[in-house]
């Protein structure tokens, strides 16, 4: 099939310049090329390790990926307005804690989730009221969160773990539906609502102009104070959500949990094609980053490779995206 070609004027000349056919622009995205690194990855750790490639391993890396890929969706959204959330590891160990006193202390379930979700919350709208009021940076803003939430968890608990957690909880974290974790359809049902989202509304749409330029988006009509609080608000929100999933798959609660939590999230979502430096990024791209992320650490541990090379490989894949992003930003400034 040839090319379609468009006329471009350039100094008083009309040029023809060839438009690359769609499935060419595909193959070229940040999501095809996690895809075929996945390939590579698994069939390359499939051969080698066989228990890699069994069902049991597959569901371990899902359920692993699904806590990452629902706290990434908010991320997703976080980053492509040009913020970022560093606190996200802290806030789930509280709403984690919380999650597993409420069980603990007799209430119900449902009654115990609905408080992991509205504490989760209750967190986010901190974050985004301080860095859409404060304007301070919101690194500055979820790093000091990051600390506070640490030790309010640590001083809930005493320092003490909490186990006994009813099994009913432990469907969110170990249930299957059509063979695969639960919690993993979670995270794809959220992921499908947030692509309709960014995609589709135009208070989606605004997020990506308020990444692109907020004071150009400003002008043109765009709430950047109501967008960057939905955005830090929605984020709470999935990390009470992944805290539910946290909880029932491990049916405890440790003093150290979601420590580190952050840095896979974030590295999911740069690693996902999103721009660190905002108005650019996928969920569906996220998604696939989480999995990467996740089929990373799981070949670690297989390989009996110490987790140090975890933070060693995912802090390169980091550098390395981040570095890519403004190389081709710069290329298109020029």
């Amino acid at each position: 099939m040839p090319e379609r070609s468009e006329a471009v004027a350039t100094e008083g000349v009309l040029l023809p310049r060839l438009r690359r056919p769609g499935w060419r622009r595909a193959i070229e995205t940040r999501e095809a090329s996690i895809v075929a690194v996945l390939l590579v990855l698994g069939t390359v750790l499939s051969i080698a390790y066989p228990q890699f490639r069994t069902l049991d391993n597959v569901n371990n890396i899902l359920l692993a990926v699904a806590q990452v890929a629902i706290v990434g969706v908010g991320m997703t959204m976080v980053i492509v307005t040009g913020g970022i959330d560093v606190s996200v590891g802290s806030a789930l160990a509280v709403c984690a804690v919380v999650v597993g006193q409420q069980v603990q202390d007799g209430a119900g379930v449902p009654g115990a989730i609905a408080v992991g979700v509205a504490v989760g919350t209750a967190i986010g709208l901190v974050n985004g009221l301080l860095i859409a009021f404060g304007r301070v940076h919101s690194i500055i803003i979820t790093f000091g969160m990051l600390n506070i939430l640490r030790v309010v968890s640590f001083k809930v608990t005493g320092g003490r773990w909490l186990s006994g957690l009813p099994d009913t909880l432990g469907y969110f974290g170990s249930g299957r539906l059509a063979g695969l974790p639960f919690a993993w359809w979670i995270a794809m049902a959220l992921a499908a609502v947030a692509t309709y989202y960014l995609r589709c509304r135009p208070t989606g749409r605004h997020l990506y102009a308020l990444g692109g330029n907020a004071e150009t988006a400003r002008l043109a009509g765009v709430s950047v104070l109501k967008r960057t609080i939905f955005v830090y608000t929605i984020t709470g929100t999935l990390v009470g959500v992944a805290s539910i999933v946290f909880v029932g798959g491990t049916g405890v609660v440790q003093t150290n949990v979601g420590v580190g939590f952050e840095l896979d999230v974030i590295a999911a979502v740069v690693i996902g094609g999103t721009s660190i430096l905002g108005g650019k990024g996928t969920v569906i791209g996220t998604l696939l980053g989480a999995l990467l992320v996740g089929t990373i650490r799981n070949a670690l541990v297989i390989v009996n490779l110490s987790a140090l090379y975890t933070g060693l490989i995912l802090g390169a894949l980091i550098l390395a995206t981040v570095a890519l992003d403004l190389l081709r930003r710069r290329r298109v400034e020029q």
